[in-house]
C-alpha cells in the first residue's frame, strides 16, 4: 500500500476511499502542510440521502477530521436541470417549492458527521442556487463558454452512454458538466476550495471543473498566480453480488429516520453479505484499522458478530449511539430470544379489523416487508413468510386468534420482522 505525506490520503487509502486524481503528488504536498477546503455536491432530489451517499459524505468527514475545511454543497441550483450521468432518460424537472423541501431534509444529515462554524477547519454549507440563478445566459456563454468544446463534452461517459444507447439528451442536460465546473470556479474564488471529490462517475464532470479553474486562470488580465486545483473520486460501490449500494428490494435505504428507523438502518447494516463485511467497515465506521482487519478475518458463524459490530457502529454515526444500542438490543431479542417485543416496524389496527379478518399482506406491506401481493405470495410458496414464528402455507386473514401477548410478530425469513398492534 502506498504511503502518503499528509494523514487525509494516507486515511483514504487505508480505508480504500481512492480511485482516481488528477495530481496525487502534489495534492498530497499540500495537504500535509497546509489546511485545504474541499466540496462534494449533492443534488436535492429526494427529501433524503439514502445510504449510496454515504461514501461521499465520509469522505468529507475524514477530510475535517484529518485537519481540513469541507463544503457540503447543496445543488439548489443544478437540481433544477437534473445530472443525467446513469440516466436512459431525462430527470423530472422539480419546482422551486419541491426542491426547497428537498434541501431543507438532506441538509439535515449531515449534522452528525460534520461540524460547522468559524474555526479554521469549521465546515461549510452553501447552496449553488445562490450564483447559478444570477448568471446571465450571454455573459456566461460569452465568459466561460469559450473554455469548453463540444469534441470533449461528447467523450465524457455521461453524454457518450446516453448517444450509444441512442437515447435522447437534451440541451439542458447536455449544460450539466458547464454547471457543475463553474461551481467549482465560484467555490475556488469564494472560499479557497482546491479539491472536488466525487463517485467516478463523477470523473468527467470534476476534470472540466480543474481545467476550467486552470483556464480561467491562464486568461485572467489580473496577474493571479494560477494555483492547481484537483479532482479526486472514489470507486463506484456496489456490494459482492453486484447490487447498488443504498437499494433494497424494498426501497432506498434512507439516512432520514423519518422514512427509514433506525432499526430498520440497523437491519440493513446487519444484513450485509460475508464478503463484504471488511470493505464496509473500513469504508463506513470509524473504527480504527486494525480492529477493522481483525473483525474481517472472521469466518464461518463468528461473521455474524463482525456484522452486528458493523451495524452498530453504522447506526450510531448517523442516529447516535444510544438508538444503535437500542436497535441492537431489540435485534438480540427478537432473533437470540424469539421475543415478539421491542422498537419493530408496527402495525397498528382495531380490534374491530382483527375480529372481522384482516387479509395477511396488508400488515406485512404497510411495514415495508414486501413491496406487493404478489411478493408476498412468492414468499409464501418458498415458506419464507411467517407469523409469530409459524410458516404461512396457504393465503388467509389475521384474527384475534393470532395475538400472542397482545400483538402479532410478522416475519419474512430469518431477518425481517415487523409487529402487529391493536390500538
Amino acid at each position: 500500500m502506498v504511503v502518503y505525506k499528509s494523514d487525509f490520503l494516507n486515511v483514504l487509502s487505508q480505508r480504500g476511499y481512492i480511485h482516481q486524481c488528477t495530481n496525487m503528488d502534489a495534492l498530497d504536498q499540500r495537504a500535509a502542510k497546509e489546511t485545504l477546503t474541499a466540496y462534494i455536491g449533492f443534488d436535492a432530489t429526494a427529501t433524503s440521502l439514502h445510504a449510496g451517499s454515504l461514501i461521499q459524505i465520509m469522505m468529507l468527514y475524514w477530510f475535517q477530521q484529518t485537519g481540513h475545511r469541507p463544503i457540503a454543497l447543496m445543488g439548489g441550483g443544478t437540481t433544477k436541470v437534473g445530472d443525467p450521468t446513469g440516466k436512459d432518460a431525462q430527470r423530472k424537472l422539480l419546482t422551486d417549492d419541491d426542491i426547497a423541501r428537498n434541501l431543507a431534509g438532506i441538509k439535515k444529515t449531515f449534522a452528525p458527521f460534520l461540524n460547522f462554524g468559524n474555526a479554521p477547519r469549521g465546515g461549510i454549507m452553501v447552496n449553488n442556487d445562490d450564483w447559478l440563478s444570477q448568471l446571465n445566459y450571454i455573459d456566461f456563454l460569452r465568459d466561460y463558454g469559450v473554455h469548453f468544446t463540444i469534441n470533449r463534452m461528447l467523450t465524457f461517459d455521461s453524454v457518450k452512454l446516453r448517444l450509444e444507447r441512442e437515447s435522447p439528451m437534451s440541451l439542458i442536460e447536455f449544460n450539466y458538466m458547464i454547471m457543475q465546473a463553474y461551481d467549482f470556479l465560484e467555490l475556488n474564488r469564494r472560499y479557497d476550495c482546491v479539491l472536488q471529490m466525487g463517485g467516478s462517475d463523477q470523473w468527467g464532470n470534476i476534470v472540466n471543473g480543474v481545467e476550467l479553474c486552470r483556464r480561467v486562470a491562464a486568461a485572467s488580465s489580473t496577474g493571479k498566480t494560477q494555483e492547481e486545483v484537483f479532482g479526486l473520486t472514489t470507486p463506484l460501490l456496489t456490494t459482492a453480488s453486484g447490487k447498488k449500494m443504498g437499494k433494497t428490494e424494498s426501497g432506498a435505504v434512507w439516512l432520514d429516520p423519518d422514512l427509514l428507523s433506525p432499526y430498520d438502518y440497523w437491519q440493513y447494516w446487519r444484513n450485509t453479505e460475508d464478503a463484504d463485511v471488511g470493505r464496509m467497515l473500513r469504508l463506513f465506521t470509524t473504527l480504527p484499522i486494525a480492529d477493522v482487519s481483525r473483525l474481517a478475518a472472521l469466518d464461518g458463524a463468528e461473521i455474524n458478530d463482525a456484522k452486528k459490530i458493523l451495524a452498530t457502529e453504522t447506526t450510531a454515526l448517523l442516529h447516535g449511539r444510544a438508538a444503535a444500542d437500542e436497535a441492537a438490543e431489540t435485534a438480540r431479542r427478537t432473533f437470540e430470544e424469539g421475543s415478539a417485543t421491542g422498537n419493530l416496524p408496527t402495525f397498528e389496527v382495531k380490534a374491530s379489523g382483527l375480529a372481522s379478518g384482516l387479509p395477511i399482506y396488508t400488515p406485512f406491506r404497510e411495514t415495508g416487508l414486501i413491496a406487493s401481493n404478489g411478493e408476498g405470495r412468492r414468499h409464501i410458496k418458498a415458506g419464507a413468510l411467517k407469523v409469530n414464528d409459524e410458516i404461512v402455507k396457504e393465503e388467509r386473514e389475521l384474527t384475534n386468534n393470532d395475538l400472542s401477548d397482545g400483538v402479532i410478530k410478522l416475519s419474512i425469513g430469518k431477518k425481517k420482522h415487523a409487529l402487529v398492534k391493536v390500538v
